[in-house]
């Protein structure tokens, strides 16, 4: 591992490997610098593991920066190591189901015994307890039970799933993240640890505040696809140009919208009723015809830059050779995988060269010889551990 930089340089996770948003939250702590062990099930010969297949893949950005320790957590040897390297780390993540980490043994309980200071985050889907705490769901799931998904839906369409951004990364992972470092804050200053429950339907739920607070004053309407902001209004949405690709518009202010006008010829006084909802469809397919009569790269080179809230509408392999992603430098290439570099930056705690996504088990003898095992220990542990 390269020396760790960023302003989480100084702390140490020890992450349970999972799926969706306790990796990203483990992605997230490491590209700000801490150290993260992750402990990863045994690659088993000729029957090569699910996760830890995948795991073990360069393209698996969610894993980058990590160190891997290779654990079978259902033998009392690795619950041992495990609680070694727990007492030794001022956190710990892990995503699996209410009561998994109790029947290993290494519930919160166990683990703030070994480390009172120990923040213990955990990512679910529907949190800790609540009538369906026990249930099975994905990212979809969550994001139906909470409003969230139902503002995706263009008018009178079903709603369009998001492929995790919503609920797993942003309502999940994000929040993890917040949660564990609001709560190492606690215990550095009181010295006590806790538990963090991080729900991904409290998440996504929280994601919802502006518009239910809108929705609470009729600000916002039931019907999705018919509001200023979800692709109701005329100023407010994406069109298709002449060459089938699409821009996105966003003119909700008066000044800015008089500059989307004034750039795209819109001298018809009916635009003047911006703000009249009874005309927005009407005007919708007006700018839509008007939208056609260009390319994408020809709306570009009109309206990119200016004050008129105007962006193409970039495909994944588009949106790295923009020129601002390119000055910034906001994706990066490791190892021919293109990637989101680590976000946000900071003036005074810089984060060093974007992690590598190493092979699973790859840091297995490094850990157990920083935690004292011997090589005839490693040996035996090696022997127990095999099929």
């Amino acid at each position: 591992m390269t020396a760790r930089q960023g302003p989480l340089s100084h702390l140490t996770v020890v992450e349970f490997a999972g799926l969706g948003p306790c990796p990203f939250a483990g992605m997230m702590l490491a590209d700000q610098g801490a150290r993260v062990i992750r402990i990863d099930r045994p690659p088993r010969p000729g029957k090569p593991d699910g996760m830890a297949a995948l795991t073990a893949r360069s393209s698996d950005v969610l894993s980058r920066g990590r160190e891997s320790i290779a654990l079978d957590l259902k033998t009392p040897q690795a619950r041992e190591i495990a609680l070694r390297l727990i007492a030794r780390a001022d956190i710990l993540i892990e995503g699996f189901r209410p009561g998994v980490m109790e029947s290993l043994g290494l519930g919160p309980e166990v683990c703030l015994r070994a480390r009172p200071d120990l923040v213990y985050g955990r990512v679910t889907g529907w949190g800790q307890n609540g009538p369906l705490a026990q249930a099975a769901g994905h990212d979809i799931n969550y994001i139906a039970l909470t409003g969230a998904l139902h503002s995706t839906a263009r008018k009178a369409q079903p709603p369009t799933p998001t492929p995790g951004l919503i609920g797993d990364f942003g309502g999940g992972g994000m929040l993890l993240a917040f949660g564990v470092l609001a709560a190492l804050s606690n215990a550095q200053r009181t010295g006590k640890g806790q538990v963090v429950d991080a729900a991904i339907t409290d998440g996504s739920a929280l994601l919802t505040a502006l518009i239910q607070g809108w929705h609470s004053a009729s600000l916002w309407h039931g019907q999705a696809g018919t509001n200023n902001g979800d692709g109701g209004a005329h100023f407010y949405d994406v069109y298709t140009c002449a060459d089938g690709k699409y821009i996105s518009i966003g003119a909700m202010e008066p000044p800015f919208y008089a500059l989307l006008r004034k750039h795209c010829g819109l001298q018809d006084p009916a635009f003047d009723a911006q703000w009249d909802p009874k005309t927005w469809p009407d005007l919708k397919e007006r700018l839509a015809l008007v939208f056609r009569q260009k390319s994408r790269d020809q709306w570009c080179a009109l309206l990119e830059g200016t004050d008129a809230c105007f962006a193409p509408v970039l495909d994944l392999a588009e949106a790295p050779r923009h020129p601002h992603n390119a000055s910034r430098q906001t994706f990066v290439t490791v190892d021919g995988i293109t990637q989101p570099s680590p976000a946000p930056r900071f003036s005074q705690t810089p984060q060093g060269p974007c992690g590598r996504v190493g092979p699973v088990a790859s840091h297995t003898d490094a850990l157990l010889a920083e935690l004292g095992y011997d090589q005839d220990e490693m040996a035996a542990l090696r022997r127990s551990a095999a099929p």
